[in-house]
């Protein structure tokens, strides 16, 4: 599921203890001690002196810590020919340095009680360690060396890109639902870079150069266009400093503008058909919807995109939501599974998804039109207070205990940083959520979902190889 789950800020407040001669004794808050303590968590953005960015989160429950490099690049930056390259190139960045030898990174990330990773999306390209707090000063000096010393020689590049090229067989090609989802998106969009895959196409893998991974890593693997995210148990002042001493004398080029990539207005619905090996058919739609662009002063399609992100969580949000009440556990059972999501926010064009399983005996089509037909429902009679309130209740809940893991928060803001909201944009989202009403949520339903809108893709099962072997994933693989 790509569902986006919203926040809620808690405060951190601290007693201390009243004594009076003639009175009991008493614990009361102290509003300048709650104030300095909520102060002291509070996220801090730096601009280090080359330009580059810093963002820290103190979060003192735990000796540990969270370092992440993020780019503001990703399978956006693509152009036809070189697809999958941002996530090629994300491999290359653990092979090697003028100091520090192949594979050698995440030994020496290891070796100091910690652990490491990467990942590419469309949006962004992002590497982080977990470590003891201790140990942040040696991964950011690794880490900034990575950055800005890579080097591979060919033949290294040419074997990890036979492992890429595994990893998409392994989790795309062998993967009926996962090529739906690729073929649908290649169908939905015309122009927008969002219809490629992250992985790439196997005939641009195939292709692929060291050229072509070098030239890419030149363009857009500049301290202008990256930011450092810390949280954990650090002082934003202490961070600071070790940013500025790894981070902030490193050599910056101007950032190369972005071309816009408008996708020009849909004429009609699009279905298109993907024969696999599966044991049941599978049903994926996809309608165009906003994004949200704003925060701080949202416009009518801010506001929709959220609306309809809680349209998605009434239909599918729990065990009592429609689809689950309406669908999957009716006496007229229409489907074995049902589900949906809305693409709130990120560089490109969202897309609000509803898929799902037809029971036995029911056919896709019969899904499709029960699925649209829930959201016929809402936007004829509308949706209760109480299927509202529970939606609000459920992912400020969920967002409170989302906040206990430190790589969750560093996640969050590297990622709003990376799209170009505000750190805070998860606030003022739970400032907005509380406003929402019923009524928009009855408008949003009669808005989006017309054919116009819409692509419809249809998993057709075929029978399977009973002497195909389940692949075995490639040496090397990362994530």
């Amino acid at each position: 599921m790509r569902k986006r789950v919203l926040c809620v800020c808690l405060l951190a407040w601290s007693a201390t203890i009243s004594v009076d001669a003639e009175q009991p004794t008493t614990m009361t808050a102290s509003p300048s001690a709650a104030t300095e303590a909520s102060k002291a968590l509070e996220t801090r953005l730096f601009t280090l002196k080359n330009g580059m960015q810093l963002i820290v989160k103190p979060d003192h429950r735990a000796p540990t810590a969270v370092h992440m490099l993020w780019l503001k690049v990703g399978a956006m930056e693509e152009v036809s020919g070189t697809t999958g390259v941002a996530h090629v190139l994300e491999h290359m960045l653990f092979k090697g340095t003028p100091t520090v030898k192949i594979g050698e990174f995440s030994r020496r990330v290891a070796a100091l009680g910690g652990e490491d990773n990467a990942f590419t999306s469309d949006d962004y390209t992002a590497y982080y360690q977990q470590i003891p707090k201790d140990k942040l000063e040696e991964v950011m000096q690794l880490q900034a060396d990575s950055f800005v010393n890579n080097q591979w020689p060919d033949d290294e590049f040419k074997r990890e890109l036979e492992v890429v090229k595994e990893e998409r067989r392994m989790r795309t090609d062998d993967q009926p639902r996962s090529l739906l989802y690729e073929q649908l998106m290649a169908a939905t969009y015309n122009v927008n870079p969002y219809r490629n895959p992250v992985i790439g196409w196997m005939n641009d893998l195939d292709n692929l150069t060291a050229a072509d991974a070098r030239a890419f890593y030149k363009q857009w693997y500049n301290p202008l266009n990256a930011a450092v995210v810390i949280a954990g148990d650090i002082k934003p002042d202490d961070a600071l400093v070790l940013a500025e001493k790894y981070y902030g004398s490193l050599a910056t080029h101007p950032v190369q503008p972005r071309k816009p990539a408008i996708e020009p207005p849909q004429l009609g619905i699009k279905r298109l058909e993907v024969k696999a090996p599966a044991d049941q058919a599978y049903l994926l739609m996809a309608f165009k919807v906003p994004q949200l662009t704003s925060v701080d002063q949202p416009k009518d399609n801010d506001w929709d995109a959220l609306v309809l992100t809680v349209l998605s969580a009434i239909m599918d949000g729990n065990d009592g939501a429609r689809f689950e009440r309406a669908l999957i556990n009716h006496e007229q059972r229409i489907a074995d599974s049902a589900s949906t999501s809305n693409g709130l926010y990120g560089r490109g064009p969202q897309l609000f998804f509803m898929e799902g399983v037809p029971a036995n005996g029911k056919t896709v089509a019969d899904l499709e039109g029960a699925l649209r037909g829930q959201i016929k429902r809402v936007a004829d009679e509308g949706v209760t207070e109480a299927e509202l309130n529970r939606v609000k209740t459920q992912w400020i809940a969920s967002e409170i205990y989302q906040r206990d893991s430190v790589f969750s928060q560093a996640n969050e803001l590297g990622a709003l940083w990376a799209i170009g909201l505000p750190l805070e944009t998860k606030d003022k989202l739970i400032d907005m959520l509380r406003k929402i009403t019923a009524e928009q949520v009855k408008a949003v339903a009669n808005k989006y979902f017309g054919d116009d809108q819409l692509t419809v893709a249809v998993l057709n099962p075929q029978p399977r190889d009973p002497n195909a072997k389940p692949r075995t994933p490639p040496a090397g693989l990362r994530h």
